[in-house]
């Protein structure tokens, strides 16, 4: 690397650190957020076969195909790029089903902690996988454990003082890193067209998480808003699994040609 080249990845390091940095500065400066217990105020909550709010339940399974399919792959393919990260974060997302499934049998804040916790998990871990695979691959190295570490403490740190805003930093982070990272990065571009799509599914999913009864409406009460957000978040998970199924694949044909 030339001393222009490496100015100009030094540049695009920087701006990534600087829009973190921003991002935790403007969160910090918010007022504490706390809970709203109407979060837990869940349009559907039909139950089916004795199981409360079956659908909100029954829709984590969708996390649970994609995060048990990132761990085969990621198991099988040892040449995979930011492989600890994607694994990690794969387990997160198979975690999140059973978490989210055992909040949802009955909903409050001291449930919610098991729902958090792999989140945070998946989080961290997808946003140093995507760090590490086109900024520099060392990052996964340095940045996994700690960031594993400052998610679940996100978690702890509302449960134990009902104040929000380092768990919203950890969920937001990823939203802020993909675009960066596509901007900034050439070595982004065979993945642009996933990550955008995973970025966009993942977004309409928290509007579906936030217009949960509207949607149930709508549907005639056939589906929630909620069920729908974890549809549609593990569609975008997906997304990426296959993101890195087909990078994959070069490999594989190299091997039998």
């Amino acid at each position: 690397m030339n001393r222009t080249q490496f100015i100009n990845s030094a540049q695009r390091a920087l701006l990534i650190i600087f829009s973190a940095i921003a991002a935790l500065v403007a969160v910090w400066l918010l007022p504490p957020i706390a809970q709203d217990p109407a979060y837990h105020d869940f349009a559907d909550r039909r139950g089916l076969l004795g199981i409360p709010g079956f659908l909100n339940i029954i829709t984590n399974l969708a996390f649970l195909a994609v995060g048990v399919a990132g761990i085969l792959l990621c198991t099988a393919r040892e040449g995979l790029g930011a492989r600890r990260a994607w694994l990690t974060c794969f387990t997160g997302i198979t975690l999140v089903a059973l978490g989210s499934s055992y909040y949802h049998l009955a909903p409050d804040n001291g449930t919610l902690v098991w729902d958090r916790l792999p989140m945070s998990i998946g989080f961290m871990a997808l946003s140093v996988a995507v760090l590490a695979d086109h900024v520099n691959p060392r990052l996964e190295k340095i940045l996994l454990a700690p960031a594993i570490v400052l998610g679940l403490a996100s978690v702890i740190y509302w449960h134990y003082t009902d104040d929000l805003r380092p768990y919203v930093l950890v969920q937001f982070l990823p939203l802020l890193l993909l675009p960066a990272v596509l901007a900034l990065y050439r070595g982004a571009q065979q993945d642009r067209g996933f990550l955008l799509a995973a970025l966009l599914i993942y977004a309409l999913s928290k509007l579906a998480e936030h217009f949960d009864r509207v949607l149930f409406t709508l549907t005639g009460e056939i589906v929630s808003g909620h069920s729908l957000k974890h549809l549609l978040a593990a569609l975008a998970l997906f997304v990426i699994y296959w993101m890195l199924r087909r990078r994959s694949r070069p490999a594989e044909s190299a091997v039998s040609s």
